[in-house]
């Protein structure tokens, strides 16, 4: 039997009482690990994730190396008691594609030829999932990387827009990932330009484009939680 519910969207109000603008809430803490060079953990609605940056460091083997830029490596994962169902340890076809995307969302922003002949690692472990891991992840990440004091041309911000109940809504909860009509995460700089945009579902050419505009308001806002996470880390350390 399905739980689908009978709507998603009524008079206007999503089912957890969001309006379809709106972001879930969020809480960011930077610096929450002491043996990484920068951390983040991050809430978004239920799901809580946390992000490691260790390097620039040294590449071993040593043939991996490349000699002009750093290399990037991403390694998302779930833990086993992150969703309802207990998931089986280790990496899977999912959490490989989101290291990849999420991988190539962050290296347009980092300044790879600074650091020749070595690697960034960043490792992201969903600690519990409710839709939208992989934009809670790129958030952290971009963070950790901030708090790692890694050169960039600026922060990267993600969130997801799709359809459902034939309206465009920002942020999507798990039950209209599943039962809405599209699912469209984006990643992008705080100047707009784009760095990672999938789609699941179908959107009309008209659609697309108001999806988009709602996708710039949401990184907007996550912009503006990331940029007081870290000025609430090293705000007054001058004065110490």
């Amino acid at each position: 039997m399905s739980d689908k519910p009978n709507k998603l969207i009524e008079n206007g109000k999503r089912l957890d009482g969001r309006k379809v603008d709106e972001l879930r809430p969020i809480r960011m803490e930077v610096g929450v690990l002491k043996r990484a060079d920068g951390s983040c953990y991050m809430e978004l609605g239920g799901n809580k994730v946390i992000a490691a940056v260790y390097g620039p460091r040294a590449v071993h083997p040593r043939h991996l190396q490349e000699a002009t830029q750093v290399i990037l490596r991403y390694r998302y994962d779930m833990a086993s008691f992150s969703v309802k169902e207990r998931k089986r340890p280790g990496p899977d076809r999912r959490s490989i594609e989101i290291s990849k995307v999420s991988r190539e969302a962050l290296a347009p922003v980092i300044l790879k030829e600074y650091f020749p002949r070595s690697v960034i690692d960043i490792f992201v472990e969903i600690l519990q999932a409710d839709a939208g891991t992989r934009t809670a992840g790129i958030n952290a990440s971009s963070v950790a990387l901030a708090d790692a004091g890694i050169p960039m041309r600026g922060i990267v911000s993600s969130c997801a827009v799709g359809k459902v109940d034939g309206e465009i809504v920002l942020d999507l909860t798990g039950a209209e990932d599943n039962y809405g009509e599209a699912d469209m995460p984006i990643a992008m700089t705080q100047d707009g330009k784009v760095t990672l945009l999938q789609m699941d579902g179908h959107l009309t050419k008209e659609e697309f484009t108001r999806a988009i505009e709602l996708a710039k308001k949401g990184c907007k806002e996550i912009y503006e939680v990331q940029r007081s996470a870290l000025i609430s880390k090293y705000e007054g350390v001058n004065n110490v």
